[in-house]
């Protein structure tokens, strides 16, 4: 589904992740475990009686770092479904966080927006379902914004020039690894898939994501956070063209 695990990575389900310890709490600090992150949107999920297409997880760093990705089929679009992006850490550098996410249908590339709905720290479990049910809701603007601008995206031309340029700034930005500037181009010119051969900002937006099935989780969330305001996937203004 567009999630991939490097060697300091692993792809898991919920029985492993459910074998994962978690820290003691602190007075001004509550870890959630994993699991209960990805209960809680599941559940919250069902009850809103949209159907799970497909759950992928993977962790990082011994089990600190949770990365998830939870295939859902409220879309209205042949060409992507959408999903929600989760993360979760032991070790105090992310907070709880859901995001909105489409799942491109025939490659599985993954975009996310621009807000992480869920944002917290340290919380109970019964904090956390009210929570959750928070985000999901918010949610729904969010997915409507990501697949306004994927639609704008599609009409947007780009020279070569410009998208060389694009690549080495995405890089500058910390989105993509500088080695990765020539397979990006190449993917861009030489797309693994025929839907992407017009020289759209859409194409090149997936030749970016194609390329970060390499990463690690954390990568990859690093890389998709820094392509959304790159894109402007979050609904402003993008910073990629100026």
């Amino acid at each position: 589904m567009g999630l991939m695990i490097d060697s300091n990575a692993r792809y898991v389900g919920r029985n492993e992740i459910a074998m994962v310890p978690t820290p003691v709490a602190t007075a001004s600090w509550k870890p959630v475990p994993h699991l209960d992150v990805i209960d809680a949107v599941t559940d919250v999920v069902k009850a809103r009686n949209w159907t799970v297409l497909e759950e992928q997880y993977g962790l990082a760093r011994d089990g600190q770092k949770m990365f998830g990705v939870i295939r859902i089929n409220k879309s209205s679009s042949l060409e992507w479904s959408r999903c929600i992006g989760i993360r979760n850490s032991h070790d105090r550098t992310l907070a709880v966080g859901l995001t909105a996410g489409i799942s491109v249908c025939v490659c599985s590339n993954l975009c996310f927006g621009g807000s992480m709905v869920l944002k917290r720290r340290h919380t109970s479990r019964i904090e956390l379902e009210g929570l959750v049910t928070e985000a999901i809701d918010a949610l729904g603007d969010e997915f409507l914004t990501l697949e306004t601008v994927a639609e704008d995206l599609k009409l947007q031309y780009v020279r070569d020039d410009a998208a060389r340029a694009a690549i080495v700034k995405a890089a500058e930005a910390g989105a993509v690894n500088s080695c990765d500037i020539v397979p990006v181009f190449r993917e861009f010119k030489s797309p693994s898939h025929p839907e992407f051969e017009e020289p759209t900002r859409w194409s090149l937006l997936n030749a970016f994501t194609e390329n970060a099935k390499k990463y690690s989780p954390a990568r990859a969330d690093v890389c998709h956070r820094g392509l959304t305001r790159l894109f402007g996937l979050d609904g402003n203004p993008p910073t990629l063209w100026k």
